[in-house]
C-alpha cells in the first residue's frame, strides 16, 4: 500500500530514525534532576529547591539567524547547534542565571536523519560544556515551507538565579569600569551583511582562501559562538559584577543601554582591544562605516562586563585577557559613545 503521507512529503520513518540516532547522544547531558525519557510529550525536570533560598527562573528563546546559510553551503551542521546553546546560555547569564535545561526546535521541508544528528551533536556538546540538560525538543517536517536541504533552528533555555544575585544593572554608577571579553568571530549576528559582502559583492566561494584573514571564508564565518558562563559565573556570587551585556544584534550601541540605569551612559575607547581580522576585512571590503560596524557586528567583543573600579584587578586575574574598554559616565539618555 502506498504511503500517502510520505508521498505528500512527510516521512514518519525518518522522524523515528532521527530519534533513534540522537537518543544516546542526548542522554549524555542528563543529570539526576531529569525524570522520564526522550520521546515523552514533555520533558520532566525536578527543580533542585534545596539549593536555593529565593530562586528566580530566567528563560530565553533565540536562533542562529542566517549563519545557517553558511552551514548549508558547507554542509556542516554540528557547529550551529553548538552556537545556539552558547548564545542562549549567554542571554540568561547576563542576569546572573545558570542554565538548568534546554529545548530545541528544528523545522525543515524534508528531514535528513544524518543532518539532524549532526545538529544535535552540537547541541549536546554545548549543553555538556555549560552543565545543562538537553531535555527535549521538536523536529517538524513541513514540505513546501523550506528550500531543499535547508532548515531553521531555534532554542529555548531555562535557568535559575538566587534573587540576591540577580543582575539588573540597577547598581551601575558613573565611574564604574567597562570591561570586554573577546569573541571568536561573528558569533551569530551580522550574517546577512557579512554574506552580502563576501558572496555577492566580492563573489567569494565558501571554500575560498582569504589572505587578510588567513583562512577560508566559510570556515571563518562558522567559527563558534563562545559561551562565557564558565568564566563569568563564578564572579557573580562574589559580588564583582554590576552589569553584563551580551553583544549580539545591535552591537555596542543597542545592547549596552539595555542594562544601564537612568543617568548613566558609557564611553568606549577604540583601540583598547584587538579587533579580529574578519571584522577589519568585512569593514574594508564592504565600505562599512564605524557607526554601522559597531551596531551590526560585535567587533571582537562578545560580552561586556561592568564592575567597580576597585574590582578591575580581581576580575582581570579571574579572566586573563579581558580588555578594559572604557567607563560609565553621567548621561541623560544612556548613550554609548565610541571615541
Amino acid at each position: 500500500m502506498a504511503d500517502l503521507y510520505k508521498e505528500a512529503g512527510v516521512n514518519i520513518d525518518a522522524g523515528n530514525e532521527t530519534v533513534r540516532r540522537i537518543k544516546t547522544l542526548v542522554k549524555t547531558t542528563y543529570n539526576p534532576q531529569v525524570l522520564g525519557d526522550l520521546g515523552s510529550f514533555g520533558g520532566l525536570y525536578a527543580f533542585p529547591r534545596d539549593q536555593f533560598q529565593q530562586p528566580v527562573l530566567v528563560s530565553s528563546t533565540d536562533g542562529v539567524g542566517t549563519k545557517l546559510k553558511v552551514a548549508f553551503a558547507l554542509k556542516q551542521y554540528d557547529t550551529v547547534g553548538y552556537d545556539l546553546v552558547n548564545h542562549c546560555v549567554n542571554d540568561i547569564l547576563v542576569q546572573g542565571a545558570r542554565p538548568l535545561f534546554f529545548l530545541d526546535y528544528i523545522g525543515t521541508g524534508s528531514l535528513d536523519p544524518a543532518d539532524a544528528e549532526a545538529v544535535v551533536s552540537g547541541l549536546v556538546k554545548g549543553c555538556r560544556e555549560n552543565n545543562t540538560v538537553l531535555i527535549g525538543g521538536e523536529t517538524a517536517e513541513m514540505p513546501g515551507m523550506y528550500a531543499a536541504g535547508e532548515f531553521d533552528l531555534v532554542g529555548t533555555i531555562v535557568g535559575v538565579v538566587e534573587r540576591e544575585h540577580l543582575i539588573t544593572g540597577s547598581g551601575i554608577r558613573p565611574g564604574d569600569a567597562v570591561l570586554g571579553v573577546a569573541s571568536l568571530g561573528l558569533h551569530t549576528n551580522g550574517y546577512s551583511l557579512a554574506r552580502k559582502i563576501c558572496f555577492e559583492v566580492l563573489g567569494l566561494k565558501p571554500t575560498e582562501f582569504v589572505t587578510e584573514i588567513n583562512n577560508e571564508i566559510g570556515p571563518e564565518l562558522l567559527k563558534p559562538h563562545k559561551s562565557y558562563f564558565n568564566e563569568i559565573y563564578p564572579l557573580i556570587s562574589r559580588g564583582l559584577v554590576q552589569g553584563l551585556a551580551h553583544i549580539t544584534g545591535g552591537g555596542f550601541y543597542d545592547n549596552i543601554p539595555r542594562i544601564l540605569p537612568d543617568g548613566c551612559g558609557v564611553t568606549i575607547h577604540k583601540g583598547s582591544w584587538d579587533v579580529l581580522p574578519i571584522f577589519k576585512f568585512l569593514q574594508d571590503a564592504g565600505k562599512v562605516p564605524d557607526e554601522q560596524a559597531y551596531r551590526v557586528f560585535n567587533m571582537g567583543i562578545g560580552m561586556v562586563l561592568i564592575c567597580r573600579p576597585e574590582h578591575v584587578a580581581e576580575v582581570k586575574s579571574a579572566i586573563p585577557g579581558i580588555y578594559h574598554l572604557g567607563e560609565v559616565v553621567a548621561s541623560s539618555d544612556k548613550k554609548v559613545t565610541l571615541i
